[in-house]
């Protein structure tokens, strides 16, 4: 009889040659456990989503409440579904007034293509600018925006009038024109290795998309909820986005993305024609009551406060002479390495010692940070001991 590993590979699709293939039978907190009962904690929180940790209490009981009243009952936006509804409503006060139409979907990239075709609906145009080292998803308009050739070259052709500006460049801005139905840019560039503008550049980025009628859409997917220190990155630049697309940490753990904007530009969806767009199991009842109680987890736990105060204690204990530096805002931090191959040796010495790293799709020399906001201090010490001991074994053998 073939084990689950030996099913696993030959019945799940694969997307590597080279899957971590560990087997976990659960996770509670920061923690994940394998069939062994090895413990690891997760640092990178299954990349950017278990933010308040692995099946935090009131996550767990929402679901099991709203599992004991209806699960799917029709497509999205015809029935008053309760879980939906206080899910918007919730998003929408902690939200400026602009951001007050909330259409939930199941995914980011889901969120990202009802973002585009928006764009397009409202305005009238077609020309999209993203950005050099984006990420947005993996769909065919989201892979058409991604700003790496690496990963779109099989795939071509993709959608025509996409244009690319360097993140952060103000000179960049100038592409922008009224040819232009929207910028796709996200707040902290996430697998990009963890880049950031100044506000100077936000400021004027904002300007150009007013000046030309463009649609300015902040990619939150991995920065959003409260990972940058504010709940939206895009309050640390006192600017306001026309489309906000969130996902990730939004559920708990629980699959959802959402696209929001202003009730005038969300009603280009509704007509001519009508249904503009279309999800089954978008704002599905088990995922909104996952991601309410995420939020008053949020709120309750008073969790964002102290995530500013928790990265700069990581950038202060990572120091060593093989790091180049370590980049980021809040808990979300790239730490450099001097390359890929040494990297990886590190990210695989971390996981054999109970750590859970990552690393980068565009920047593959870089190691990926970004735990659960529930992280204590004490756990912080014990996961930079982890890295720092992980890198001067490998330094010491090459």
């Amino acid at each position: 009889m073939l084990n689950l590993r030996q099913l696993f590979l030959n019945h799940n699709a694969q997307t590597t040659d080279f899957p971590l293939s560990l087997e976990i039978t659960h996770a509670e907190g920061l923690y994940l456990f394998d069939q062994a009962g090895k413990k690891y904690l997760d640092l990178i929180s299954g990349i950017g989503v278990s933010s308040i940790g692995h099946r935090h209490p009131k996550v767990i009981d929402a679901i099991k409440n709203q599992a004991d009243r209806y699960l799917h009952l029709m497509v999205y936006g015809e029935y008053i579904q309760t879980p939906q509804t206080l899910l918007a409503a919730k998003l929408a006060s902690l939200l400026p007034s602009n951001l007050s139409s909330i259409y939930l979907v199941n995914s980011g990239s889901e969120a990202i293509e009802g973002a585009m075709k928006l764009a397009k609906r409202f305005t009238g145009r077609s020309e999209i600018i993203a950005c050099k080292n984006s990420y947005h998803g993996s769909t065919h308009g989201a892979l058409s925006i991604m700003g790496n050739e690496t990963f779109k070259q099989a795939y071509r052709p993709l959608l025509p009038d996409i244009r690319f500006i360097d993140f952060g460049e103000i000179i960049e801005i100038e592409k922008i024109s009224t040819k232009t139905a929207a910028v796709f840019i996200e707040t902290i560039q996430g697998e990009a290795g963890i880049k950031i503008a100044n506000k100077a550049y936000w400021k004027a980025l904002r300007a150009k998309c007013t000046e030309t009628g463009t649609l300015l859409v902040l990619d939150e997917i991995q920065c959003g909820i409260g990972r940058s220190g504010k709940f939206s990155a895009f309050e640390h630049y006192d600017i306001v986005p026309d489309i906000l697309v969130l996902a990730k940490a939004l559920g708990g753990g629980m699959p959802i993305g959402a696209f929001i904007s202003s009730a005038d530009i969300m009603n280009a969806l509704k007509e001519n024609p009508i249904l503009g767009h279309i999800t089954t199991f978008g704002g599905h009842p088990l995922n909104c009551a996952a991601a309410l109680a995420t939020l008053e987890v949020l709120e309750s736990e008073n969790l964002i406060e102290s995530v500013i105060d928790k990265g700069n204690l990581f950038k202060t204990l990572l120091i060593h002479s093989e790091i180049i530096g370590v980049r980021g805002q809040g808990l979300m931090l790239a730490v450099q390495l001097k390359d890929f191959e040494f990297n990886k040796k590190v990210i695989d010495e971390c996981i054999e010692n109970g750590l859970i790293v990552d690393w980068f799709l565009h920047c593959d020399d870089s190691m990926r940070i970004a735990p659960p906001l529930t992280i204590s201090t004490e756990e912080i010490q014990s996961a930079c001991a982890i890295i720092l001991a992980a890198i001067e074994k490998i330094s010491n053998k090459n």
